[in-house]
């Protein structure tokens, strides 16, 4: 069994930080639920119930617990209101990969939170944790979500075709994937593995 972890928080940008889940975060949970599809790509209970959202939670301490994953809200700096999810998820770190899964709330997005968050964890995994690649799945539609992985430096791999099944439905998936011998998004040269 994996060793547990420790969920550290992380500043994402100026007004925004990473930290780990909190029971006070049910209300964010109550409007992802509420998202056509956020409930599709993740656990969050829908419909919305206290009892599942409070579930939720605990699947997400559970995750550090028993060090299989790294949980983050990402919630605003000033009230440390949440506003999404990220997380890295550690079930290949063995063959040296991890990956990475985010959404955000409708009200948040298109204001480069998404980007800021996944750049943190993506730098913080491949160079603090020394992960040699970590790689996340888009769904070839989702136009906001390619543009916020390659801004972060993801590059696009390859369409996965029926990869996933969402919402019933047998899904195409795009790859993409950081390695930590890639120079960083602002263009400073790696930091070496």
């Amino acid at each position: 069994m994996a060793q547990p972890l420790t969920v550290p928080s992380m500043t994402a940008g100026a007004d925004f930080v990473l930290r780990p889940w909190e029971m006070s975060d049910l209300p964010l949970l109550r409007e992802a639920a509420d998202d056509d599809y956020i409930p599709l790509i993740s656990s969050v209970p829908s419909p919305y119930s206290d009892a599942g959202a409070q579930a939720f939670v605990r699947r997400q301490w559970s995750r550090a617990a028993t060090g299989t994953g790294y949980p983050f809200a990402i919630a605003r700096t000033r009230d440390r209101r949440p506003v999404g999810a990220i997380g890295l998820r550690l079930s290949d770190t063995g063959e040296g990969r991890a990956s990475l899964g985010y959404w955000m709330t409708a009200r948040t997005r298109g204001q480069g939170v998404t980007g800021a968050a996944l750049r943190t964890v993506t730098t913080w995994a491949l160079h603090e944790l020394r992960i040699p690649r970590v790689q996340l799945l888009v769904e070839p539609w989702n136009t906001a979500s390619v543009r916020t992985a390659e801004s972060a430096g993801y590059r696009r791999e390859g369409l996965l075709r029926g990869w996933q099944e969402i919402g019933g439905r047998r899904r195409d998936m795009l790859m993409y994937a950081r390695l930590n011998s890639d120079r960083p998004s602002d263009g400073r040269p790696p930091t070496g593995s």
